[in-house]
């Protein structure tokens, strides 16, 4: 536990100052979560990263992530690098007779959709011209909160279980505990930055911070249930890998700007 503490506060602090500077400092620390990120995935679905099915993968990952615009870049429509990784992908189906299954396609595709577009809507938000850097912290410091009141709520009056058939130890108590929390952060940010959120949308930004984010750990819990392994990597001591401890990011970032609630 002491090791998970000391490795969690040094992560999180360099997090906190690459997100504050921002820019290409920021875009670094997404890009590496992002690689690092993919290989878990291609890895837990038992491809190897020599086969060519890893490094498709791989780059439609990219292709997805990629900040084209601000690296002088024309940006090819969402829709169109989605219909073009699956077209790749597909192909190999054919160029491999099978050796490549649909499957193996599908898994890669919907892995890099989950992992580019999840680190993307990060950059976005916090490259957003107005109060981006704000808004991230306050999306972030919500999510967070969820997990701290989930765990502390739960460990203390924790009875009945949320979902035990993918992760036996959460509580629908504990569950109820993280999302009044993150309501609590989400409103001391409106009651500081009145001008930039109001408390209807302080709510709502909490509401999916907690709801949202909690079901993207239910989500990772329950493909590492099917892999049959406890975590994704170890990138650090006690933690696991990216996707264990990003789950909740890579779900609740891209619903807050599908929903319009942060201001960008």
């Amino acid at each position: 536990m002491k090791q998970r503490i000391i490795s969690g506060v040094l992560a999180g602090a360099a997090f906190m100052v690459l997100t504050v500077l921002g820019g290409w400092y920021f875009f670094a620390l997404l890009l590496f979560l992002t690689i690092v990120g993919m290989t878990e995935y291609i890895r837990m679905n038992g491809v190897s990263m020599k086969q060519p099915l890893a490094w498709i993968a791989m780059a439609g990952v990219l292709l997805l992530f990629l900040p084209w615009g601000d690296l002088g870049l024309n940006q090819p429509a969402a829709l169109h690098m989605i219909w073009m990784l699956m077209f790749v992908l597909l192909s190999v189906t054919v160029l491999t007779k099978n050796e490549v299954t649909i499957d193996g396609a599908a898994l890669m595709l919907l892995g890099a959709l989950y992992v580019g577009y999840g680190f993307h809507a990060m950059y976005d938000i916090r490259n957003a011209d107005s109060h981006g850097l704000m808004t991230t912290i306050m999306a972030f410091f919500a999510i967070w909160a969820s997990d701290v009141g989930a765990y502390f709520t739960g460990k203390a009056i924790g009875k009945n279980k949320l979902w035990p058939a993918i992760s036996p130890n959460k509580t629908v108590e504990g569950s109820l505990g993280g999302v009044v929390l993150s309501l609590i952060i989400a409103l001391v940010f409106a009651f500081i930055y009145p001008d930039v959120i109001s408390i209807g949308r302080a709510i709502m930004i909490g509401l999916i911070a907690a709801v949202a984010g909690q079901l993207g750990d239910l989500i990772q819990s329950a493909y590492k249930r099917v892999r049959g392994i406890k975590d994704s990597g170890s990138i650090m001591p006690g933690h696991g890998g990216v996707l264990d401890r990003c789950d909740s990011w890579l779900i609740v970032f891209p619903l807050l700007i599908m929903t319009n609630l942060l201001p960008l």
